[in-house]
């Protein structure tokens, strides 16, 4: 064999040039940032024993015929008692090159995958946010994102199922 010869289905770039199915990221971008302070000054004259609450969304919206934007939306609220601390939302963004999936496939990669790529980079933003906000580091756990997509998944199947039964009886 030639040392320029492949044996690979995949060029390295995302592309499988065998099947015709072709992913690649073309471009991360933070598309929104927030860093609210509430309490002001009295937030550094606290007792720090802080609560961090965090809440996650992602949103796909269709480029082109095979360009998607992922948007990877976190908000972290920081209290202390019953008061907010500070909060920061992030929202990270990516646009993503896919061809040659069907329907289930291509959700399960833009709305799993496509967070999981995005998520280092918001939570590298929020620990530094919060640090220059004056507070301690704030590093989020990893997130599993194909458990999540799984679990809307499931609540979406049981409320059709739920509205279906309530049709029937009606």
């Amino acid at each position: 064999m030639a040392e320029n010869e492949t044996t690979g289905a995949t060029s390295g770039d995302g592309l499988d040039t065998n099947s015709g199915t072709q992913f690649a990221l073309k471009r991360i971008f933070l598309k929104d940032l927030s860093f609210e302070l509430p309490m002001g000054a009295q937030a550094f004259t606290r007792q720090w024993a802080p609560q961090v609450n965090q809440d996650i969304g992602t949103e796909v919206k269709k480029v082109d015929e095979e360009h998607y934007e992922v948007v990877l939306r976190i908000t972290i609220t920081v209290s202390e008692e019953d008061k907010t601390a500070y909060l920061i939302e992030v929202q990270q963004a990516g646009i993503f090159m896919v061809k040659g999936l069907e329907q289930p496939q291509l959700a399960q990669l833009l709305n799993s995958q496509c967070p999981a790529i995005l998520f280092p980079y918001a939570r590298e933003l929020i620990d530094s946010v919060s640090v220059r906000g004056s507070f301690p580091a704030l590093m989020l756990p990893p997130i599993n994102f194909d458990a999540l997509f799984q679990q809307a998944l499931a609540e979406q199947r049981n409320k059709s199922a739920e509205d279906q039964s309530g049709n029937t009886l009606n």
